[in-house]
């Protein structure tokens, strides 16, 4: 009975139990077909170990795998020739073609200018649905193909019955068409020259190439002159024992050539009769940059000051800029416009004119000191600059309205930049850690290609006067010659100094 008795209490006592006992809250949850994370609060890279890449990485990454543009031409005609076949196989002539319904071309991408994208031409009318079924047949006899009488009889020989091709008679003749010259680029140099104690500095501008296709090297305490047409070398000039060339920028007609010293002298010489003609001082420390714009020499000091000369003035010079915190490193005169742009090593570029003494415009987005600079030839106002190892970036920029308009990461210390004259095409020398000469397709920016050889950085960078050979110089001791662009007319404007030549004499 206990036993009975005790079971039954049991039994009565559960649900007492079970009521007495603390509930739980039960928690609704909704589930759905979407997964939503938060990634505020979880970190995916420690999570993970997942390596980080800043975007920068990736875009240098991109460069690298696109560095031959003839391998990318080739396959995107090839990408394009199959859509067209492809299209003519399955709809012959009943869709229009992408040309017709103005689908935007690949070339539409050149057309964007400064600050602004010109929208390419396109078909107002939306390409229609066939209005017959894409799966009717019908005879032969019933197309209209040409015939031809061959021994009195008619025969259709562009009838797909006759023929042995396994495409349409419009596919072959759109596969037999004559394709596109593709663009060749030579990656090896044609020509090759010795330039012993070339100075491996990044803050100096030794080679220059004239309009009379002249090449201006500056060699330790030498300036000399190598003419492309016959290939003689001349020593046109040695400076003193304590003093070094550090700067050599030809006249625009290509006869005087103006040479900057260590010791801050800015002397111009006449190449032709080989003859000093003056010396003009005014800086207190190297000038390792000129510029000429007509009768107007520009020299950019260490002592931080850029200072105006006018050759035809008795003066050494007539105005002095100041606002660089640390020496100059590169200038360069605009084509169209009295427009100076400087680049100093306190990582500014500033824009001046010759009528002011304070800078029109200030750009500071550089972490790098600033030798690269380029005028467009193509397009009034637009400016690139390049940055050194800490920055590694080329920008470009708008003079007309001030602001940035693109920039690419190119992965290593620019040392220089070119504009082509024949094409809208950006030639950029590289140092650490690459050291070689890259071509960009402007402004998309696309890498043409990649142009190596040099052991040392590639500090020095010059066109020929005809706009189709490069010669880059390095801290290697040699000066190597790319022929990269085509025959092309100059697009620049010539500044004419007839008034110049009987002061300088």
């Amino acid at each position: 009975m206990s036993t009975e008795e005790d079971r039954a209490r049991s039994l009565t006592q559960l649900p007492y139990q079970r009521n007495t006992s603390p509930e739980r809250k039960r928690i609704r949850v909704s589930y759905s077909d979407r997964y939503i994370p938060n990634r505020e609060s979880v970190n995916l890279q420690a999570g993970f170990s997942l390596k980080t890449e800043s975007p920068a990485a990736v875009e240098r990454t991109t460069n690298r795998l696109t560095e031959n543009e003839l391998d990318i031409q080739r396959i995107e005609e090839a990408n394009r020739t199959f859509s067209e076949v492809l299209r003519s196989e399955l709809f012959g002539d009943e869709v229009p073609s992408s040309e017709q319904r103005g689908t935007p071309s690949s070339s539409n991408s050149d057309m964007i200018s400064a600050g602004s994208v010109t929208p390419p031409r396109s078909n107002t009318s939306a390409p229609s649905t066939p209005s017959r079924n894409l799966f009717t047949f019908m005879s032969p006899s019933a197309r209209k193909t040409p015939a031809r009488q061959i021994g009195g009889a008619t025969l259709d020989v562009e009838n797909e019955v006759f023929s042995l091709s396994p495409v349409r008679f419009r596919s072959q003749k759109m596969l037999l068409s004559p394709r596109k010259q593709l663009r060749t680029i030579s990656k090896v140099p044609f020509r090759v020259l010795d330039a012993p104690e070339l100075a491996d500095d990044f803050y100096l501008n030794l080679v220059d190439w004239s309009s009379t296709n002249v090449l201006g090297v500056g060699l330790a305490r030498a300036v000399y002159l190598w003419n492309a047409f016959t290939g003689n070398v001349n020593k046109l000039c040695q400076l003193g024992d304590h003093d070094l060339v550090t700067s050599v920028a030809w006249l625009q007609e290509g006869k005087y050539i103006a040479v900057g010293s260590h010791r801050g002298i800015v002397q111009i010489w006449d190449a032709e009769a080989q003859r000093k003609l003056r010396t003009m001082d005014g800086h207190s420390s190297r000038a390792g940059s000129l510029a000429w714009h007509g009768h107007i020499l520009s020299s950019g000091s260490r002592d931080k000051t850029i200072l105006l000369r006018d050759v035809r003035a008795p003066g050494s010079y007539f105005r002095r800029l100041t606002g660089h915190k640390q020496e100059i490193c590169g200038l360069k005169w605009s084509y169209e416009d009295d427009k100076l742009a400087s680049g100093g090593n306190d990582n500014k570029l500033f824009v001046w004119n010759s009528s002011s003494e304070s800078p029109l415009l200030k750009f500071t987005e550089h972490v790098a000191a600033i030798k690269a600079i380029a005028w467009s030839p193509h397009q009034r106002g637009i400016l690139a600059s390049g940055g050194g190892t800490a920055d590694q970036r080329i920008k470009f920029w708008n003079t007309m309205t001030g602001r940035q308009i693109n920039e690419i990461d190119t992965g290593s210390q620019i040392c220089n930049l070119v504009w082509s004259k024949n094409s809208n095409e950006v030639v950029s020398a590289h140092g650490y850690s690459q050291n070689q000469i890259a071509i960009w397709k402007y402004p998309s920016m696309r890498q043409v290609t990649a142009l190596t050889g040099h052991t040392c950085r590639v500090l020095y960078l010059a066109i020929s006067p005809d706009g189709q050979t490069i010669v880059s110089g390095a801290g290697d001791e040699t000066l190597r010659f790319w022929n990269v662009f085509g025959k092309g007319r100059p697009e620049y404007r010539e500044v004419t100094l007839l008034d110049v030549v009987p002061q300088l004499r």
